[in-house]
């Protein structure tokens, strides 16, 4: 059916492109970059879409007070190292290496672009980025917060980004002639695959949230770079607060379920992140941890990670000497449970023992910075310490441990299996085109990437880099390749706008338009998907406890919501957008499902435990989890791939991970 009676058929926008990038976060900004300066020499159209607005879209959105991944003085073994301990021992070590090699660039062009970076003077000094120094790739030495970490003044860190990708967006534009490649508030919600060549993706399709429009692009090669997932399990913050989260809203799990309903393969979607951060605002905790030096510690002032080390070695043996993110994590919840909350960050021992070898000036200055460490990124947890009259220098702060979040560029992993690099992957990791999936054409990059977190800001773009110069590459090697559909335009469309035309037909069959047997809204749909995660596979009303039973439970659940999803509606293109972001959540909701069914351990404590299998079990499971869906039949196969340690294991120091 294609034809609407009820709603006003939208208008139809098709669009022809060589590479479309999905996306305007780091990575997408990344690829744009990148594909720009290699691709303009070949005249190639470069087309990037943003659900947003480029200057303020993706994670970066608000800023950043540091930059999490900058190697430096360390080297990119050093760096895997460092995220193989983090993750439990399974990660992609071609992946991360490939990345550590590349990000610093990245972070040099963001000082190019005129971001400022703190400075250490001659005499070992830190200043903040008022202080100009010698530039980072002139040598200059940054300040850092952690071994991986360095401090900068990043309230307009994405602003910075954007404008180079829109730049360069800009000249690929003068070149080409078209007339417009860079196309903001346009969600693209499902990519096209071509009916002739089996598994190839050829383009994708959305509609604009300000106006009455369906998008149809075609592309020889596509970057899926829409972020992680952000809502599935019930939130700790209520009512009002229901938008506040760690993780940005707007991350619906697009790019699981897109690239996932295309066939491509996923690896590791079992893992989530579980970040500790300042109660109720979400405020980050890695610059009190790396800058300030505070101490988490619980009710009775003892320190968990040294009273809880016995007890953790014995469930995840060498895992636990590591002290990585999730470990710290489990220590934290034991005492919580114990009774022996509230956890509280000590800002003003903290603060105090800096004070100590200071002036008043410098003093006054660190206070500042204490806030600012929010102010840059998380405004609400300013809101939240005045609001209960903390003043961070006088009394401790309450952490608490969130909900969880599905990704790949933080201390997660979850995401796509991709090829790696041609001169560092095994053979059977590499299929000739770095940062591409499965399906031939579709790439991705940052929280997209599987088996390979750690990446934060700097590393997501950087890998965007990499995949938007392989892009080009592909287009270059298939340049004779046309593009093409088997579902007509207005097909699409109707597919696109149906939840408005299901609410236009019946809307007026109830007096209360939310309450309706016709059909379900987006935020009952969230609610109900919501509480299944929640209860069933590892929220936090169980305390992150799931199991066998728990999960087929759960998986029931999600499959009766997905035939509920066809009758999802929408009164206006606001809740429209909702509905396809929690169509998209529902998808990457059963993946992440189906994944911890499948792997018989409790790999993550702190992240989620299985209470069938409450060890960490090396002999048998660390291998990575992959799962694919057949795009015929809709079913899931989930299997696993053998691991490959790449760079030799020796210990290595491992700090607290920012935001």
């Amino acid at each position: 059916m294609t034809e609407f009676k009820h709603h006003p058929k939208p208008e139809i926008v098709e669009v022809d492109t060589d590479i479309l990038l999905i996306g305007g976060g780091m990575s997408a900004c990344g690829a744009a970059y990148e594909a720009v300066r290699w691709g303009n020499q070949a005249k190639m159209r470069i087309t990037m879409v943003d659900k947003a607005a480029t200057d303020r879209s993706g994670a970066v959105a608000q800023g950043l007070s540091a930059i999490n991944t900058y190697l430096g003085e360390h080297s990119p073994e050093d760096y895997v190292k460092y995220v193989r301990n983090d993750l439990m021992g399974i990660i992609r070590e071609d992946l991360v290496y490939d990345l550590g090699r590349h990000v610093d660039d990245s972070v040099h062009l963001f000082e190019d672009w005129g971001l400022p970076v703190w400075k250490t003077d001659a005499e070992g000094k830190g200043h903040d980025g008022s202080y100009k120094g010698v530039p980072l790739r002139e040598g200059g030495k940054p300040v850092r917060s952690g071994k991986w970490q360095i401090m900068i003044n990043g309230e307009s860190y994405k602003v910075l980004v954007a404008e180079a990708a829109k730049k360069a967006l800009e000249e690929n534009r003068k070149i080409t002639g078209e007339a417009q490649n860079l196309f903001e508030r346009v969600f693209l919600v499902k990519l096209l695959m071509d009916p002739k060549e089996e598994n190839r993706v050829t383009g994708a399709v959305g509609f604009s949230v300000r106006e009455n429009k369906v998008y149809i692009f075609r592309a020889n090669a596509v970057l899926s770079a829409t972020g992680g997932c952000v809502n599935i399990f019930k939130t700790r913050s209520v009512g009002e607060g229901q938008g506040r989260a760690w993780f940005p809203v707007w991350n619906a799990g697009s790019n699981y379920a897109m690239m996932a309903q295309a066939g491509a393969e996923l690896t590791m979607m079992e893992n989530r992140f579980v970040p500790a951060r300042f109660k109720d605002g979400y405020g980050p905790v890695g610059a009190w941890f790396l800058l300030f030096k505070a101490q988490a510690l619980n009710a009775l002032g003892e320190d968990y990670c040294v009273t809880r080390l016995d007890e953790a070695r014995k469930l995840y043996g060498k895992w636990a000497d590591k002290l990585g993110t999730c470990v710290r994590n489990h220590m934290m919840m034991l005492d919580m449970k114990d009774g022996k909350g509230p956890i509280f960050m000590n800002t003003h021992t903290a603060m105090a023992r800096l004070a100590q070898t200071m002036n008043p000036k410098e003093i006054k200055h660190l206070e500042a910075e204490a806030w600012e460490d929010f102010l840059d990124m998380t405004i609400s947890q300013a809101g939240v310490w005045a609001a209960n009259d903390i003043e961070p220098d006088k009394k401790p702060s309450e952490i608490m441990p969130s909900e969880p979040y599905l990704l790949g560029s933080h201390a997660g992993c979850a995401g796509v299996w991709v090829s790696g690099p041609a001169d560092f992957a095994p053979k059977e990791w590499c299929w000739g085109y770095d940062r591409m999936t499965t399906v031939s054409g579709l790439f991705t990059a940052g929280d997209g990437v599987g088996a390979s977190g750690h990446k934060f800001s700097s590393g997501s773009h950087a890998e965007g880099r990499i995949a938007g110069k392989a892009m080009v590459r592909w287009v270059l090697d298939h340049k004779d390749y046309k593009p093409s559909h088997d579902q007509s335009a207005d097909e699409l469309a109707y597919e696109i706008f149906k939840p408005m035309e299901t609410y236009a037909e019946h809307c007026k069959y109830t007096t209360a338009p939310d309450v309706n047997p016709e059909y379900v809204k987006p935020n009952m749909f969230q609610l109900r998907l919501q509480k299944i995660m929640d209860e069933y596979v590892g929220g936090i009303t169980p305390w992150y406890m799931t199991s066998k039973t728990m999960l087929d439970e759960g998986l029931r659940q999600l499959v009766l919501l997905k035939e509920d999803s066809k009758k999802l509606a929408a009164a206006d293109l606001h809740e429209l957008l909702r509905a396809w972001e929690n169509y998209h959540r529902l998808w990457a909701a059963e993946a992440h499902a189906r994944h911890i069914l499948f792997r018989e351990e409790t790999r993550y404590p702190g992240y989620y435990y299985r209470g069938d299998y409450p060890k960490l079990d090396d002999d048998s499971w660390r291998c990575f989890v992959n799962s694919k869906v057949d795009v015929k039949t809709g079913e899931w196969k989930v299997f696993k791939r053998e691991y490959k340690q790449l760079v030799q294991d020796v210990d290595s120091h491992h700090g607290h991970t920012g935001r």
